[in-house]
Order: C-alpha cells, then sequence, then structure tokens
C-alpha cells in the first residue's frame, strides 16, 4: 500500500476513469452529508487563508502497484460517497456556468473535459466515474442530460436537484464555490491486489463518517476477494435480486434486521444489532471448506437469498397468498420483530412442505396471541428473544401444530403464554387507549370473521364516556356521586372505546345524542358498536359489562392454545400441581425464630424486584426463581444465608462482602454466599440479589 496527498481535482484529472465494483453500497448519501461538504467548500472558497480542506481517502485496488499516472481504470473500493457527490456538484456548475469562466479552469467545457468525461474515448469509456446498480444508468443519464431511467437512482437525482437550487441561490457568485473545489484535498491510496487486504482496509476506513450497514459490509465481504467473473456471477443470481426485492429504501433499513434473524435461524444465538456483520463472518468461515469454498459459498448465498424472500412476503407485504397476506398484515402492526427468527423458520417449512398451510397460518396467530397476550398483561419482554431463537429446535416436525401448541403450554415462569382468566382480567382492567397498538387490536376485534374487512383508518377512537375532565352536568348525573372515580377508572379501558367516523360530531355530547343521532351509534355499521343502540344509560355498570363482551370475544380473537388431548386445562393444572409442597415457611421458622422478621423483610424486597420473580419452599431451602433460582435462602438461628446463582467474577461487590463458593458443596445454587444477620444489612444485599436477577434476565434479552 502506498498513500499521498493530492488535490481532489487533480486526481480526477489524471485518472482514466474511476469504477465502482458490484459489491460496493450503492450511492447513499443524504441531504446532511451533502450540505455538510457544501458549506465546507463554501467556506473554504471564501476564506483567502485557508490553503486546502481534507475530505478523505480514495482507496483503489489494481493488480500491480501505481498511482494515477497509469491509465488503467481505478477500481474503488473507499470514496465513491465523495466522488460521486463532487461529480453532482461539477456536473450541477456546468450546467450553470456555460461558455462562462468565473474562476480559471471553471467554464462548462472544462469542468467537464478535465473532472466528467474522457472526451476522445466512446461508449462507458467516455465517463470518469462509473458507478454500479441503479446508481450506474442514472449518473450516465446525467452527465448526458438525458432524462433519468424509469428504475432510477431516489439519492442521485434529489441529490443532484439540491445542488442545482444551492448553486442558483448564488445568484452568480461563483468564484468561491470553484476556489473552495480547487482546494479540497484528499489520501491517494493504491492496494496491490495479493499484498493488501483491501477487506481489513476496507473496515478500517470506513470506520468513520456515514456508517456503513451490517449488509454494505457483508455483500463486501462475501464478493470482494472474488475473481472479477465469480464476483458477477454471484451478485447477479443472489444479491442483487434481494436488493431488488427489498427497494431502496427497505434494502437500507431492514436489511440488517434481515441479516440478524438469518443468522439467529442458523445459529441459534441472536447477534446483537451492531454485531450482526462479525457474527456473518463467523457463520460463513465455519459454514465454508477448504476444497470447495466457492461451491459453498454459492450454497449459502442461495440460503440467504431463500430466506430473505419469505421476510420480504411477511414484512414487506410481498405475500400473494389471500390468507397469509391477512395473517401477516396482523403481526406487522403487532410489531413482533423479536419473533421474526421463528417465523422465518415456519415459513421455510411451510414452503418446504414441513408444514401445510392450514397449520402454518394456526402457528402465525398462535405466535400473535403468545406476543399481544403478553403485552396486555404487562409481561416483561426479556425472555423473548431467547424464546424464539430456541423455540424451533423445540418441536417435533411430525407433528408440528400439536407441537408448538404443548411448547407454548409449557413455557415456565416469564415466559409463559397468559392464560384465558389472566388475559381476560387484564383486558377489563388495562388502559388500552394509550397503548402502543391500541390502531392494532380494534381493527383485529371489529374485523374478527369479517370476510369484508373494515379499515379503521376510515375511522376515529371514540370515548363513549368524554376523557374531558370538566363533565358536563348531563353525564355527572348519569354517572351519579361517583362521577370522577368512575371516569378516573374506566374511561381508557375497552368497556368505554369504539370506533366512529363522527368523532367531531359526538364531541362531548350525553350518551343519548350520540346514540339517536343521525350515523349515532343506532345506526353504525360497526361489530364493535352492536348493541350500544340499545343501551338506555351510559354509566359504570353498562361500561364493564360491554367491558366484559369484549374481552370475551377477545379469547377467541387471540386463542389460548389447545393443549394435545384437545382440552384447555392442562397447564393450569400442571402449574398448581407444581407449586404444591409439603414444606412451608413454618417447617424452615419455627415459633420464635429470630430471623423471621428479617426474613420477610428481605422476602418482601425480593418479590417486589419484577412481577416474574415467584417464590419456592423447599426442604433445606427456599427459592427465588425467574426462569429458574437466582437466589436461594437458607435461614439460621443468627444469619440467613443467600446462594446467588452467578459466577463470582461477575458480582460487582466493592464492599467484599460475599464469599466464593465456586466448587464448594453448598444447599443453593451458584457460586456466591451473601451472610445476612441485620436489616440495615438488606440495600446493599438486595443490590447484589438483583445482580442474579438480571445475569439471569440478561442472558435473554439480547436487543442491543
Amino acid at each position: 500500500m502506498k498513500a499521498s496527498e493530492t488535490r481532489l481535482l487533480e486526481f480526477l484529472e489524471k485518472a482514466k476513469q474511476f469504477a465502482i465494483p458490484i459489491y460496493q453500497r450503492t450511492y447513499s448519501w443524504t441531504e446532511k452529508q451533502c450540505l455538510t461538504l457544501w458549506h465546507d467548500i463554501l467556506r473554504i472558497g471564501s476564506s483567502g487563508a485557508a490553503g486546502g480542506h481534507f475530505i478523505g481517502s480514495v482507496v483503489y485496488i489494481e493488480d500491480d502497484m501505481y498511482h494515477v499516472s497509469s491509465h488503467s481504470p481505478l477500481l474503488v473500493i473507499d470514496g465513491q460517497q465523495r466522488l460521486t457527490t463532487v461529480t453532482l456538484i461539477l456536473e450541477a456548475l456546468a450546467r450553470c456556468l456555460g461558455t462562462r469562466e468565473p474562476h480559471k479552469g471553471f467554464s462548462a467545457a472544462k469542468i467537464r473535459g478535465y473532472y466528467l468525461l474522457n472526451p476522445l474515448e466512446e461508449g462507458d469509456h467516455s465517463f470518469k466515474l462509473l458507478l454500479t446498480q441503479t446508481d450506474r444508468e442514472s449518473l450516465l443519464a446525467l452527465m448526458q442530460q438525458q432524462p433519468m431511467p424509469s428504475s432510477h437512482s431516489v439519492r442521485i437525482e434529489e441529490n443532484f436537484k439540491l445542488f442545482q437550487e444551492l448553486i442558483h441561490k448564488l445568484e452568480g457568485d461563483f468564484e468561491p464555490l470553484c476556489k473552495g473545489l480547487e482546494k479540497l484535498m484528499i489520501v491517494d491510496i493504491a492496494l496491490t491486489r495479493g499484498q493488501d487486504s483491501p477487506q481489513l482496509i476496507f473496515e478500517s476506513m470506513n470506520s468513520t463518517g456515514l456508517e456503513l450497514t451490517q449488509a454494505d459490509l457483508i455483500r463486501n465481504f462475501v464478493l470482494m476477494d472474488l475473481k472479477h467473473s465469480q464476483q458477477m456471477q454471484l451478485y447477479k443470481r443472489y444479491w442483487h435480486p434481494m436488493e431488488l426485492a427489498f427497494g431502496q429504501e427497505a434494502y437500507s433499513t431492514q436489511f440488517d434486521s434481515f441479516m440478524r434473524h438469518y443468522l439467529t435461524v442458523r445459529t441459534r444465538d441472536v447477534p446483537k444489532i451492531n454485531a450482526v456483520y462479525d457474527a456473518c463472518k463467523k457463520y460463513i468461515r465455519a459454514t465454508l471448506s477448504d476444497k470447495n469454498g466457492s461451491e459453498n459459498l454459492a450454497g449459502i448465498l442461495a440460503d440467504i437469498h431463500k430466506f430473505s424472500s419469505f421476510y420480504c412476503k411477511m414484512n414487506l407485504d410481498q405475500e400473494k397468498e389471500g390468507q397469509l397476506q391477512t395473517v401477516f398484515h396482523d403481526l406487522r402492526e403487532l410489531r413482533i420483530d423479536v419473533a421474526y427468527p421463528f417465523l422465518l423458520e415456519l415459513y421455510h417449512d411451510y414452503d418446504s412442505k414441513v408444514l401445510s398451510a392450514k397449520d402454518f397460518i394456526s402457528a402465525l396467530k398462535l405466535v400473535e396471541a403468545y406476543v399481544f397476550r403478553r403485552l396486555v398483561c404487562e409481561i416483561p419482554t426479556n425472555s423473548l428473544n431467547k424464546t424464539f431463537s430456541t423455540l424451533g429446535r423445540s418441536l417435533d416436525k411430525d407433528c408440528y401444530l400439536t407441537s408448538l401448541q404443548g411448547c407454548f403450554l409449557e413455557m415456565p415462569s416469564y415466559r409463559r403464554f397468559p392464560s384465558d382468566d389472566e388475559f381476560n382480567r387484564a383486558l377489563r382492567k388495562r388502559d388500552l387507549y394509550n397503548f402502543s397498538r391500541r390502531s392494532y387490536w380494534l381493527r383485529r376485534l371489529e374485523n374478527h370473521l369479517r370476510k369484508e374487512r373494515v379499515s379503521i383508518q376510515e375511522y376515529t377512537i371514540e370515548h363513549i364516556l368524554p376523557q374531558n375532565k370538566d363533565l358536563s352536568q348531563p353525564w355527572r348525573d348519569a354517572l351519579g356521586p361517583e362521577w370522577r372515580r368512575i371516569q378516573e377508572t374506566l374511561v381508557h379501558t375497552i368497556g368505554n372505546l369504539t370506533l366512529t367516523g363522527y368523532n367531531s360530531e359526538y364531541s362531548d355530547h350525553p350518551f343519548e345524542d350520540k346514540r339517536d343521532r343521525e350515523g349515532g351509534f343506532r345506526d353504525s355499521p360497526l361489530k364493535l358498536n352492536r348493541g350500544l343502540g340499545t343501551i338506555s344509560s351510559w354509566n359504570e355498570t353498562t361500561i364493564r359489562e360491554r367491558a366484559k363482551q369484549l374481552a370475551d370475544l377477545a379469547l377467541k380473537v387471540w386463542a389460548y392454545p389447545a393443549s394435545p388431548d384437545g382440552g384447555r386445562g392442562v397447564r393450569a393444572k400442571s402449574i398448581t400441581q407444581n407449586s404444591q409442597s409439603e414444606w412451608n415457611l413454618s417447617h424452615h421458622f419455627r415459633d420464635g425464630h429470630p430471623m423471621r422478621s428479617l426474613f420477610e423483610a428481605f422476602r418482601k424486597e425480593v418479590l417486589a424486584l419484577d412481577p416474574c420473580v415467584s417464590e419456592n419452599i423447599f426442604k433445606v431451602y427456599i427459592a427465588f426463581k425467574a426462569e429458574t433460582n437466582f437466589v436461594d435462602v437458607v435461614a439460621q438461628k443468627k444469619r440467613l444465608i443467600l446462594s446467588l446463582n452467578m459466577r463470582f467474577h461477575e458480582l460487582d461487590d466493592p464492599r467484599h462482602v460475599a464469599n466464593d463458593t465456586t466448587g464448594v458443596a453448598t444447599w443453593g445454587n451458584g457460586d456466591v454466599e451473601v451472610r445476612l444477620t441485620r436489616k440495615d444489612q438488606l440495600p446493599y444485599a438486595l443490590g447484589l440479589v438483583r445482580q442474579a436477577l438480571e445475569s439471569q434476565m440478561g442472558e435473554l434479552e439480547i436487543d442491543s
């Protein structure tokens, strides 16, 4: 590798041509980056003191070491964003200048002849810069002053128009712009193929600036070191079709997430979102063999391509089958990104005929019900990443749906599938107006069993009992003397919420007016409003009655999984049996036990750490668990022995009160022991206990 500092325009003039490899990302600078460069150019162009302004590097590859004195095309691996943006500025400036030359060397003819075109060449050779994919034809159309192609680069078109507008605002004073362009500096870095590692240099060079997506890095890693013919073959067959399927915007915003889900399916590990590239490199290197690496690479890309088609059908509304299209719409609106590894696996098995279409739809609805019930019941989400990343390997795919139902029924602790009773209770009392998925649940209730689905975008959410704290007298009379309590308690609950196209007309009018007016509840075509036309008054009783009706309907919309024998009580029975024990607290704390009050104080605080925490009493210790035990308590006459289920070296214990019991036989679980003798020790001890709980839950929370 050899590097030298040079002026950008001199670099452009001497180089015959720049070519962007097919594995590079498309042009992606936004208005923000363009404006930053534009203001820098005008600033240094207006300053007589500024001798130059460094804007980065241009890194390129050739088989032999050379610099721009050579006439071979430069294969650019870093710098295309800056080169493309400056090219757009120069083309926009050339169109404004015509025959004028506000600064030496800056006329339309000279700009094009020196920096944009090779006047004596023909075809593609006549252009200084050749981009890749849709960018290529878009930039060539600009250079030839031709209309944009039908499938064009949005970024190139928008940024070119931006620079045209900015140049127009200069009102003919082009000298600062020309001088600023003249002062732009770069580092010219030439690499020798076979001696330098383009991929390593590429990664380090792109650690600053407009951050590359994980997808950009993966594409470059896969294709960069292959021969040109192999690059073209694999890119055109597998990668480019994925880019087209996602589209320009979705590719830049969602492909990283897709790759994360794909790697989760294939490795059963959930990579952090900013470490997808590293996880992909590890996966590809482990998969490739020494003997037929290129063939295996094609297989990996084919697999990624196949799974990407599943993702696009589910998440980008590309599914053609009617029932699946509807279910995928529901899942997208619920926004359950965490479930996509399992959804991809389901789609793969459906595509492979392992899973029937009917069972596929039933499985998707189970996933939807599982997530929504948990949201309504406010169960911590920490476990969902791990749950969905490993669920597939727990299934018996010879009896696919039954096996999935059984897995959901056996989910323990805070992974549980909320029962009908738990879900029903939560629905009736929960604030579902200030709920992130309120449009989703209203639409699902309204469209249950409808063949012609209602689009709730045509309607607004109506509080039958107004939320206005200054209730009118008719409303106060209807609710009675406790009107304020009733309003505060029930105004945002399911029983008081509905849909209407007449929200502004209803306003805070009395219930009778909302019911009987033209377009009122009595005339409403919506299922959610059935029965409202026959109610004489709206009060606490009618709100709660309607809440019960809608909650009962919700049990059918988001159905609990049927147990393998067709019953619905197996899981509840199992939990009851498992929680029964011949041991109780009296076994550990007999009358007058000196540690009983200390334990009760400790117990209260531990159970309050998280809603998922439960208590189990065994013969030799009392266990507090989330997914499994995180602290066990052994009661002695003079102390409580706390066993924390975590590694000793992971504990943050600045007071050094904990003991390392690694390899030592103890009654509890874990490698940490803490002795508790007084209540004033509780706050610090609870901080240590919390670490054990978070350690367990942290193994399941992998979003960041």
